[in-house]
């Protein structure tokens, strides 16, 4: 048997104990927020999304960074193998939802927090934080000493850290720190999945505003490189919800190309539908003001934004309104402008891109190439996928391959 300190109760780290348990091993899991998996809780708007129903060779394809280092593990553990272990062994019952998302059927995250719980129980839990790996002959790891100065001894380490994203969860970064320790390199972490910051300040006058069932499309110069439907937010800074975490993930490098969203707030309509919707609605209110246009066509908030954009006076009737100013209406329904700026800050990201260099870490045993008896799993390591339950199928299917070798 085995002795084996996982560092981070997280989402990877809790998986592994269960993992290494189910091996025999005997497992410590250090953590030093108060409670565990306090990250996963609020996945997915506190639903979970916790795979995605693909085969490996799909899920690959929604891999950013690194995609064919996790060939092996998700070859070993497919997203079936993880929806099969969560429903029958740790008795969560499954939905897949649009898109192949895969959630808990009661919606809760706190069930699969839990299910997680009772899969790492018997390992002994240590309050505290990895300060300092503990090194033998030959670079070898031979246990970890905490920021309190206790030193614990074992067999391996697995640092299952995540990164830098969502700080207020727990996240700080130690992971880095440890792989350093090891001679490890960092390639430098960046938020992913992320709310973006716009230039100007026309979300920031429908701060609040939520949006369902719209089409977003995100513009790189004049290309589109993302398009897909659902849900979004307005904010102080910009643009957030479902639908902009998933658009952020396209974004290269903005200081080299200016990027913008286009929102079709009538995805439903075409634009000639929705130009005799609009005659329609008109005709309802000719003599009144412009002001009055649109009251049945948008929300309350975007109304006075919406007027200003399109450059007809409030105070115009609405039967003075032209057909080339109908039309330019019509083009902003389905084509809503906003410039983006800039991502925004890593402590708001879902996922951290970036983290320990793969090239330096065994892919079929996610030990470390430098330092044996050192492991990864999770987020710490350079590999992110797009929004949708990859990047838990990453921590799960990292797990169970360093619990495995181990």
């Amino acid at each position: 048997m085995s002795h084996v300190i996982i560092v981070g109760a997280g989402a990877a780290g809790l998986f592994a104990a269960g993992t290494a348990l189910a091996q025999g091993h005997r497992v410590t899991l250090v953590e030093h927020a108060p409670k565990p998996a306090q990250k996963l809780a609020i996945t997915g708007k506190g639903r979970c999304n916790l795979t995605n129903h693909c085969q490996p060779e799909e899920f690959l394809k929604n891999i950013r960074h690194n995609p064919r280092f996790l060939y092996s593990c998700i070859t070993a553990l497919p997203p079936a193998a993880v929806m099969d272990l969560f429903e029958t062994q740790l008795g969560v019952p499954l939905k897949t939802e649009r898109g192949r998302r895969v959630f808990p059927q009661s919606d809760r995250a706190e069930d699969v927090i839990a299910a997680l719980l009772r899969y790492a129980e018997g390992a002994a839990m240590v309050k505290g934080e990895g300060a300092e790996l503990l090194f033998g002959p030959e670079n070898r790891v031979t246990g970890l000493r905490l920021a309190d100065e206790r030193e614990l001894l074992a067999d391996a380490v697995l640092v299952a850290t995540g990164g830098l994203s969502y700080q207020s969860t727990g996240s700080t970064g130690i992971g880095y720190t440890l792989a350093k320790q090891a001679g490890h390199s960092i390639v430098p972490p960046v938020p992913s999945l992320v709310s973006l910051v716009e230039r100007g300040s026309t979300a920031k006058k429908m701060m609040g505003l939520s949006l369902r069932n719209v089409e977003l499309t995100l513009w790189e110069e004049k290309k589109a490189v993302f398009k897909e439907q659902g849900e979004m937010l307005f904010t102080h800074f910009g643009l957030s919800g479902p639908l902009v975490l998933s658009a952020s993930a396209y974004l290269g490098n903005l200081q080299k190309k200016r990027y913008h969203v286009t929102i079709d707030l009538k995805p439903a309509l075409t634009p000639e539908q929705l130009d005799t919707r609009i005659q329609r609605d008109f005709a309802e209110v000719l003599n009144r003001d412009a002001l009055h246009s649109l009251d049945k066509l948008l929300p309350n908030k975007m109304r006075p934004v919406m007027l200003q954009l399109w450059g007809v006076p409030p105070t115009q009737k609405v039967n003075q309104i032209t057909r080339e100013e109908r039309r330019r209406l019509v083009e902003l329904i389905k084509k809503f402008p906003i410039e983006i700026a800039d991502r925004g800050d890593l402590a708001h990201a879902v996922i951290t891109a970036g983290g320990v260099a793969v090239k330096e870490v065994d892919p079929k045993t996610m030990q470390s190439k430098l330092a044996p008896g050192l492991y990864f799993a999770g987020e710490v390591l350079d590999v992110d996928g797009y929004t949708g339950g990859y990047n838990l199928q990453i921590a799960w299917a990292t797990a169970y391959a360093a619990a495995r070798a181990i």
